[in-house]
C-alpha cells in the first residue's frame, strides 16, 4: 500500500511539473484566446454577454476533451515523429496570425462596409458563438499540440492527466477572465453611482484601454511562443541560437533567449504572411493541378 501511495505521489508530482511547464509555454495562445473571445461579445446586449461566454467555454472544453486530446494521444501513440513538425507548423501559424493582426490594426479598411442590421438576435448570437468556438478550436489545437510536445515520451497515464489538466485549467482561466472583463464596465458604473464615483469613472474610462492592452500582449506573446517553437523545432535555427547565446554574458542569457525567440517569431510571421498573401501557393499548386487533371 505504501509503495502504491508512493507511486501515486510520484505521478502527481510529475503531472504537476509537466502541467506548469506546458502552461508557461501556452501562455501566449491563452492571452490571444482571451482577447479574441472578449471581442466576440461586442454588439451583444449586456444581458446576453455572460450566456455567450458560457456557451463558448462549454464548446471549447468539449472540443478539447472529446476531440483534440484523444486525437493527440492517438497521434503520439501511432506517429510520434509527426509531433515535432506539427509544432513547427503551429508555431509558424501563430507568427503569421500575429503579423496579420498588426497589419490589420495599422492599415484598417478605409472604406468598411456598413455593419449588417441585426434582425434576428437569436441567430446573431448563435453566429457569434459558432464563430468564437471555431476560432477557439484552432487556438485550443495549438495548446494541446504544445502540451503534447511537453509530455511526449512520458507514460500514457501522465499524458492523459496532463493534457486533461491543461485543457480544463486553460479553459477556466480564459473564460473566467473574459467574464470578468465583459463585466468590468458594469462594475465601474455601479461604483460611479455608489460608494466610489472616482474609481468607478476611472474603471469605465480604462476598460477600453485594458482591452487594447490585452490584445497587444496577446500579439507579442504569440510571436514569443511561435518563435520559441520554431527555434527549438528547426535544427539550423536552434544551433544559431545556441552559438549566439554562448557569446553573451550568463546573466543576460534568459533575456537574450527571449529576444531571439521574439525576433525569430516576427521574421517567420512576416515571411509566412508574404508567402500566403502574394499568391505563391497558387503558383505552386496550379501546375500540380494541371498534371493531376
Amino acid at each position: 500500500m505504501f509503495a502504491l501511495l508512493d507511486d501515486v505521489v510520484s505521478i502527481a508530482d510529475d503531472v504537476a511539473t509537466l502541467t506548469l511547464a506546458a502552461g508557461r509555454k501556452t501562455s501566449g495562445i491563452v492571452t490571444d484566446d482571451l482577447a479574441v473571445t472578449a471581442e466576440q461579445t461586442v454588439g451583444l446586449p449586456r444581458s446576453r454577454e455572460l450566456p455567450v461566454v458560457w456557451a463558448v467555454a462549454v464548446g471549447s472544453l468539449r472540443n478539447k476533451l472529446l476531440v483534440l486530446v484523444p486525437s493527440a494521444l492517438l497521434l503520439d501513440a501511432t506517429l510520434p515523429a509527426v509531433v515535432q513538425p506539427l509544432l513547427v507548423v503551429g508555431g509558424t501559424f501563430l507568427c503569421f496570425e500575429a503579423v496579420e493582426k498588426v497589419l490589420q490594426r495599422l492599415f484598417p479598411d478605409e472604406h468598411p462596409g456598413a455593419a449588417p442590421e441585426v434582425t434576428d438576435p437569436v441567430a446573431f448570437e448563435r453566429q457569434r458563438v459558432t464563430g468564437a468556438i471555431r476560432t477557439d478550436f484552432v487556438l485550443s489545437a495549438e495548446v494541446v499540440a504544445i502540451t503534447l510536445g511537453e509530455v511526449s515520451g512520458t507514460g500514457f497515464l501522465s499524458q492523459v492527466l496532463v493534457l486533461t489538466a491543461v485543457s480544463v485549467l486553460m479553459t477556466v482561466a480564459v473564460y473566467g477572465l473574459v467574464a470578468a472583463l465583459v463585466r468590468l464596465d458594469d462594475l465601474g458604473e455601479a461604483l460611479a453611482r455608489g460608494p466610489a464615483p472616482t474609481l468607478g469613472r476611472a474603471i469605465v474610462w480604462g476598460t477600453p484601454w485594458l482591452m487594447r492592452g490585452v490584445s497587444f500582449v496577446g500579439v507579442v506573446a504569440m510571436w514569443l511562443v511561435g518563435g520559441h517553437l520554431l527555434v527549438h523545432g528547426l535544427p539550423g535555427i536552434h544551433h544559431l541560437a545556441e552559438d549566439l547565446l554562448a557569446s553573451v554574458p550568463h546573466a543576460v542569457v534568459p533575456f537574450a533567449s527571449t529576444a531571439f525567440d521574439l525576433v525569430a517569431g516576427c521574421l517567420a510571421g512576416a515571411l509566412a504572411f508574404g508567402v500566403l498573401r502574394t499568391g505563391v501557393p497558387a503558383l505552386i499548386l496550379r501546375p500540380l493541378k494541371s498534371v493531376w487533371g
